[in-house]
């Protein structure tokens, strides 16, 4: 049975360092890949009235193929067969242009808000995804109801003070939030039972099989010729695109490293954490006023993450990977743990 793969982020190397160090580097790059990606949607989306969500992350996937291309990745470097990211690649589409899409119905704050809830179904999916079969003693699952606790508050405070708040906005960002939570665990499976998955190869396959399911909602809605349109008489647009991209490119790198590392649970904590970081910055880059009831909801939010990360127990999280049961020999749990691999790819 071979090792477990080596892990690096940009040619720094994480599996020989200790896990406070790994944990720093990925963070770091994470809260800067989408503290920029914050500023330049909430530019693009609420400034300049651009709600073309699917035509943009056409567009973003583009540079990202680029961006991997100068990294050195080719398709030899793929050991998970193209079937196994079918289902990521179109979860993942989804995710993204719903996100993207539902900013032309909530402003930025209440979006990230209710993004940031993610956290809750992500543990809860995580019972039900084969090779995971992830168990969280109950300070955990307490930590993520005061975390959603705060962020209903929050966008609560939000609707009242902004007219860009609608019923199809909520509902758009609300299947986001479902194909985010399959999607996080889905991502750390295929990680788990197979450690040569590498970060650009989940990012490479997941974009290249993507593209084309964002084909169907582009021409269906007419979005592509109206972006089109409303791109050409605003060409520096592109340029706030892939500037986004790239630095979204780092987001999605630290992500994936975040959640190869230290599961899709503890990531979707620290994107809560991040987005609290850029509700923050869009108040005060924007001028935004803040009310008491925000207050309120931010610190339930802060009390949620305290929590989370106080030791309340020294074991991790129960999981039993397909690969260990394989390495232990047999048996009935061997042959179950491999139906759950076949079941994956």
């Amino acid at each position: 049975m071979k090792e477990e793969q080596s892990r690096s982020l940009f040619g720094i190397s994480l599996s020989d360092r200790p896990t406070w160090q790994q944990f720093l580097i990925c963070t770091s790059g994470f809260f800067f890949g989408y503290l920029v990606n914050g500023v330049c949607e909430e530019y693009v989306y609420n400034r300049l009235q651009f709600s073309f969500g699917w035509y943009f992350t056409f567009i973003q996937g583009f540079v990202y193929l680029f961006l991997i291309y100068l990294q050195g990745f080719t398709t030899k470097h793929i050991v998970n067969p193209m079937r196994t990211y079918v289902k990521l690649s179109a979860v993942l589409m989804g995710s993204h242009g719903l996100t993207k899409g539902s900013l032309a119905y909530l402003n930025y704050p209440a979006q990230i808000m209710f993004k940031s809830t993610k956290v809750l179904p992500v543990m809860i999916m995580g019972a039900f995804i084969p090779g995971l079969r992830r168990k969280y003693p109950v300070h955990e699952y307490i930590s993520a109801f005061l975390l959603v606790l705060g962020l209903i508050l929050f966008t609560l405070a939000d609707a009242q003070m902004s007219p860009n708040f609608s019923m199809i906005g909520i509902l758009m960002i609300t299947g986001a939030l479902i194909m985010d939570a399959f999607l996080g665990n889905l991502q750390e499976a295929i990680f788990t039972m197979n450690p040569e998955t590498t970060q650009m190869e989940m990012l490479f396959c997941s974009t290249v099989v993507g593209l084309p399911f964002l084909f169907v909602p582009m021409v269906l809605t007419g979005e592509v010729f109206r972006a089109w349109t409303a791109c050409a008489q605003h060409p520096y647009v592109y340029g706030v695109l892939v500037f986004e991209a790239m630095a979204t490119f780092i987001g999605q790198v630290s992500v994936l490293s975040l959640i190869a590392l230290f599961g899709a649970a503890t990531t979707a904590l620290i994107t809560t954490a991040r987005k609290g970081v850029t509700l923050l910055l869009s108040y005060l880059i924007f001028t935004k006023p803040l009310t008491e009831q925000h207050g309120s909801g931010l610190l339930l939010i802060a009390m949620g993450i305290v929590l989370k990360m106080v030791p309340m127990d020294s074991k991790p999280p129960s999981k039993i990977p397909a690969r260990q049961a394989v390495r232990n020999g047999g048996g009935e749990g061997g042959r179950d743990d491999e139906e759950e691999r076949k079941s994956l790819v």
